[in-house]
């Protein structure tokens, strides 16, 4: 036993059984959290409740949400009648209703004692809405313009009315948005020249016919909408909800219906997919806790792409003169000090630095000087994506700059000396031999500024990042990436819907979702950039030799 110890096999062996557990539990969270957020969109069954509530009978239809065994002293103490049971816990169910217009809140408490009878809900429909979450009923006919046609022409009128939708989002994101642009151009640039006093009276009429001509255009286009919104409005679905009443929906709201405990297995995949894919793609709606998180996805991948661009070199940089040109002093330990020290500094400071030096500072100066014209209304002044990639890139500078100077220390000085005896200048050495061979370090520098980067909120929360926001940074309006606007971010989407939603218990499932998204893509950034090293790696392997 005793060699056994002196061998260093126990700590092989812990530190491997310590790197298994890490791992394990690593994969736990992660199926845990994947689970709770995919599980979301399969279509649970519906249940119909005959319940009695202080001998009043009464219908419940909705899904089951959780089930939990609560001890008889706690429903004793809520004041709750215990004497018909028997047991010592009480099952509890949570029973999701819908129909918030209707019932006032998305969920509803039944005790066990309390369900006379539990069927599935034979033909029942569960239809998601753009407004007050989904609705459960029994479709009963569908109204097309004014004419009541049988529940069997739903599906083409529900194809039709997203065409619609569709057209009347492409007017508004599009045109509307093109015309409003000019708009603006036109009172920039007559502000320009007020403010020069180079207007005459022919730049000025110019200036009122292009205005009016937009004007006009703005109008068409607003007749147009209108005519495609009546269209939706005169057609409506007729649902009887759980209490017998024939409700109206207007399909303008209507987005998808299906039948859950119609489905077969394969029908339940297919919309799984299907509602999974909406997610992805769609935008949210009701207060960030239902819809998609598109903008979310593509602000936290452009914002992190962005920033990649922005600390690469300037960590490269930063390394190369610490390692090949600055002399071996106390102001070089006192910069490397200061740069292992800037690793530690609380994210939330580097916000409130970037809100003072970037925003107000750099943005403020950039309007006085070359956005004067749009003034008092700010256009760098103010919070935006530029800003926030610009924070990020100076939090994550240590790391960059610490792996790429290691990098740069692993190549042995026989490799620069040969290339400076051939005759080659030091910046063609490092040029040409030196970063291709540190540059799988430079890739591993990055991978780790992605990971922080693609996680951290509370910077952003100061110089950018909004709950919703109205546009992407990139749309067809010159210069196409707009680096003055906010954006949506995916950690700071999982923040609001988890604890600032106004209806917790609709919005947790969302909460897991957005997380499992957001580590999909980490891990998705993580992957191109491992990718990319590793390539590096095998290019330049013959020069390491």
């Amino acid at each position: 036993m005793g060699k056994w110890f002196k061998s260093g096999s126990p700590w092989i062996w812990l530190t491997a059984g310590a790197v298994s557990l890490s791992l394990i539990t690593v994969l736990g969270l992660l199926l845990l959290i994947g689970w709770k957020g995919l599980s979301y969109f399969w279509p649970a069954p519906v249940y119909q409740f005959d319940i009695s509530v202080n001998g009043k009978a009464q219908t419940v239809i909705g899904e089951v949400y959780e089930r939990k065994m609560i001890p008889l002293t706690q429903l004793q103490d809520a004041g709750i009648d215990t004497s018909a049971m028997s047991d010592t816990h009480e099952p509890r169910y949570l029973i999701k209703v819908g129909n918030r217009e209707r019932v006032g809140l998305d969920f509803m408490t039944i005790l066990g004692s309390q369900i006379k009878q539990q069927t599935l809900a034979d033909d029942i429909a569960v239809i998601d809405r753009d407004k007050n979450g989904k609705f459960y009923g029994y479709p009963v006919s569908y109204i097309d313009d004014g004419k009541v046609l049988p529940i069997s022409e739903l599906t083409a009128g529900l194809a039709q009315a997203e065409v619609i939708r569709q057209e009347l989002e492409r007017i508004k994101q599009e045109e509307f948005s093109h015309i409003n642009w000019q708009l603006e151009n036109l009172r920039v640039e007559e502000r320009k020249q007020v403010l020069a006093k180079t207007m005459t009276e022919a730049e000025q009429a110019r200036i009122n016919t292009e205005r009016e001509a937009l004007n006009q255009a703005y109008l068409v286009l607003e007749k147009h909408l209108f005519s495609l919104q009546a269209r939706l409005e005169t057609d409506a679905l007729i649902v009887r909800d759980m209490t017998g009443e024939d409700v109206t929906l207007p399909l303008e709201q209507v987005l998808d219906v299906w039948y859950p405990n119609n489905l077969s297995y394969v029908g339940k995949l297919e919309h799984w997919v299907h509602q999974v894919g909406k997610f992805l793609r769609d935008d949210p709606r009701e207060a960030n806790t239902e819809g998609g998180v598109f903008p979310a996805i593509f602000g936290t991948v452009f914002m992190v792409m962005l920033m990649s661009v922005i600390v690469t070199p300037l960590g490269v940089m930063a390394a190369i003169y610490l390692h090949e040109y600055a002399g071996k002093n106390a102001l070089t330990k006192i910069i490397r000090v200061a740069v292992i020290n800037l690793a530690g500094v609380p994210s939330i400071v580097y916000g409130v630095f970037g809100l003072g030096f970037f925003v107000y500072m750099v943005g403020g100066t950039i309007d006085d000087v070359f956005f004067s014209a749009q003034l008092p209304a700010p256009t760098f002044g103010t919070p935006g994506v530029l800003w926030s990639a610009l924070t990020l890139a100076i939090l994550t500078l240590p790391v960059v700059i610490v792996s790429t100077e290691e990098g740069l220390a692993r190549i042995p000085n026989s490799v620069r000396h040969g290339s400076l005896a051939l005759g080659a200048t030091q910046a063609e050495t490092l040029w040409r031999i030196v970063l291709p061979m540190a540059s799988p370090a430079i890739m591993t520098g990055l991978i780790l500024a992605v990971a922080r980067a693609a996680g951290e909120v509370a910077p952003l929360m100061l110089v950018g990042v909004v709950k919703m926001a109205p546009t992407l940074p990139i749309d067809g309006n010159f210069p196409y990436v707009h680096l003055d606007r906010k954006f949506m971010h995916l950690g700071y989407h999982i923040y609001d819907v988890g604890f600032q939603s106004p209806n917790v218990e609709a919005a947790r499932p969302l909460v897991y979702a957005t997380s499992f998204l957001l580590v999909t893509v980490i891990i998705g950034l993580n992957l191109t950039a491992i990718g990319i090293r590793n390539h590096l790696r095998e290019k330049f392997r013959s020069l390491e030799q």
